[in-house]
């Protein structure tokens, strides 16, 4: 059952990337737009080729993996533990979910300038602006998960006589997983946005660096492959997180 379901789900997803790989072929090749504007899947399909023999598709594939790796682990776990003590610790709640609150609208691209004099624009900078905008996402609904956990559960832990200890990680936790899985689910997709708007400047490699680069030539093929990269490693991880949640997380499947 579990494989004739995975199979079907296949055969919707290959039935529609071939689909929107149909019209895209039909748009761009009817003339109706320039195919320096909108290049066909197949003009698109060298360029990927030309990136890979050039050496330069795998090298900016690996750093900005690298950067979204590092960025998205130190956003993701101060996003979790200042998450959890937000919720449940009055003291640090009042202390910190206000500025919280009013840094979630800033953009990660008006942050770019600020974190290049601040970390330079090495490696540090972009890892700041990844893991902030990881960070907010995260925290948000680990905070939003925590704090709605029963009532009733927490009675019941306590008429137990488990600890406070025992409570936070035994039971509000437990509760909180689901929403700590989509704040990660969000946050990987984020990364992967936060990580172009770092590499658009002070870089010299990286999907990002890559697409600033093909819109000073104005080679569209190339933007293109950037594109579809991006996309695909967000889906991959996505797909990640949702295998591990339904392991993971399997109570909220029940």
């Amino acid at each position: 059952m579990f494989y004739h379901k995975r199979l079907i789900e296949f055969g919707q997803l290959t039935l529609s990337i071939c689909g929107i790989i149909a019209v895209w072929w039909i748009v761009a090749g009817s003339g109706a737009i320039s195919q320096d504007l909108f290049p066909t899947p197949a003009l698109v399909f060298w360029a990927a080729v030309e990136l890979y023999q050039d050496g330069v598709l795998i090298s900016d594939l690996k750093v900005s993996m690298t950067r979204a790796g590092i960025g998205f682990s130190i956003g993701a776990t101060l996003g979790i533990l200042i998450g959890l003590l937000t919720a449940r610790v009055s003291i640090i709640s009042i202390a910190l979910e206000p500025l919280l609150t009013l840094l979630r609208p800033i953009p990660a691209i008006a942050l770019v300038p600020i974190a290049i004099v601040w970390f330079g624009i090495g490696e540090g900078s972009k890892y700041f602006v990844i893991s902030y905008t990881v960070f907010l996402a995260v925290w948000l609904n680990t905070h939003s998960g925590a704090k709605q956990v029963a009532g009733t559960y927490i009675k019941a832990s306590r008429s137990l006589g488990a600890s406070r200890f025992r409570e936070f990680f035994e039971v509000i936790i437990p509760a909180s997983a689901p929403h700590i899985v989509v704040g990660l689910r969000l946050g990987a997709a984020l990364a992967f946005l936060s990580l172009v708007a770092a590499e658009l400047s002070g870089a010299s490699a990286g999907i990002g660096f890559r697409l600033q680069d093909a819109r000073q030539y104005i080679r569209t093929d190339r933007m293109f492959v950037g594109l579809i990269e991006l996309g695909l490693l967000g889906a991959a991880l996505d797909m990640v997180f949702v295998s591990i949640s339904n392991r993971l997380v399997h109570w909220e499947n029940a």
